[in-house]
């Protein structure tokens, strides 16, 4: 199954450090860019609602990640490569008191990799389904 959500250690480790501060309960929402520009922001599971306007891509860090149907149908063709950066990010997502932000990075996926996509959405199995 191609992974269309990943985390490079340097997220994964200020997730468990969120975790340890937060409880193991979060999730992330890749945001459409309206108040805090295109970012992945994390919250704690249950702050926001997601539903059949968004589409679930995979875990990082053991956490959901959810994109807006809209935006990811603009997306759809990169895997999302969820970093950090110094500074702050989006103000509502819990990193921000960290003075680190989740930062989205992206790569465009080879011709068969789109191939196995296309037909992992078309059976019903791959990131378009909602959980």
């Amino acid at each position: 199954m191609v992974e269309k959500v990943i985390a490079t250690p340097a997220a994964v480790e200020l997730i468990e450090s969120l975790k340890a501060k937060h409880g193991p309960g979060l999730m992330f929402h890749q945001s459409g860019g309206c108040c805090d520009n295109s970012a992945a922001n994390c919250y704690l599971l249950g702050e926001i609602t997601t539903g059949a306007g968004d589409v679930y891509l995979g875990d990082i860090g053991g956490c959901p990640f959810y994109i807006g149907k809209a935006q990811y149908a603009y997306w759809r063709h990169t895997q999302l490569i969820i970093d950090v950066i110094e500074g702050h990010g989006g103000t509502f997502s819990l990193e921000g008191p960290e003075g680190k932000a989740f930062h989205t990075r992206s790569r465009v996926f080879s011709e068969a990799e789109m191939a196995e996509l296309d037909a992992e959405e078309q059976a019903g199995a791959g990131p378009a389904v909602l959980r």
